[in-house]
């Protein structure tokens, strides 16, 4: 599967709107055919905080569905398949409460983001549990990645010690396929 953004339709009147951002049924027929298991809620006080780039090793990988429901942020996907012909590679979008788009990252890519306002909220769907030891990650500012972070002006990121400490592309050996999809 190929990394996706979305935008469900919102339906609003005077008093504000109503949006279905999840069917099953629905992202089925637009290639998403993974089964979400577990819902998981992030905060982050300050603007400039980066989190990532995270994945969970198989057997334990994880496909997400993410989206920020107060706030902005920069959401970023990796691609750590090996063999795959974007290999390295990273695409990334603006998610916020206003505009409503969800990003979903497939399981061989690697996830990260970095908050543009202060006290964001981003919820995100999983394919599989969270199983401790099963945590992998990259540095979020690998040269060889080359993800381009808009962070505020000024602002030094807010990491925590263990996204200091990811290795390198370079120095990273993938426990990932690729599976043919772009």
């Amino acid at each position: 599967m190929a990394v996706r953004l979305f935008k469900p339709g919102r339906i609003g009147d005077s008093r504000g709107w109503f949006s279905e951002v999840y069917s099953e049924v629905a992202f089925a027929a637009r290639g998403v055919d993974c089964r979400f298991v577990q819902d998981n809620h992030s905060l982050s006080r300050t603007a400039g905080t980066v989190r990532g780039l995270h994945f969970q090793r198989p057997p334990h990988a994880q496909a997400k569905l993410v989206r920020c429901v107060a706030g902005r942020i920069f959401d970023v996907a990796v691609d750590i398949r090996r063999g795959s012909p974007t290999y390295g590679r990273w695409v990334g979008a603006e998610l916020s409460a206003e505009n409503g788009l969800m990003m979903f990252v497939p399981v061989g890519f690697a996830h990260g983001f970095a908050t543009l306002t202060a006290n964001c909220e981003v919820c995100y769907k999983v394919s599989a549990p969270y199983a401790r030891g099963g945590e992998g990650g990259l540095r979020w500012d690998d040269p060889g990645i080359g993800v381009v972070w808009p962070l505020p002006t000024g602002v030094e990121p807010t990491l925590s010690e263990a996204d200091r400490r990811q290795p390198s592309l370079t120095a990273f050996d993938s426990p990932f396929d690729y599976d043919g999809e772009p």
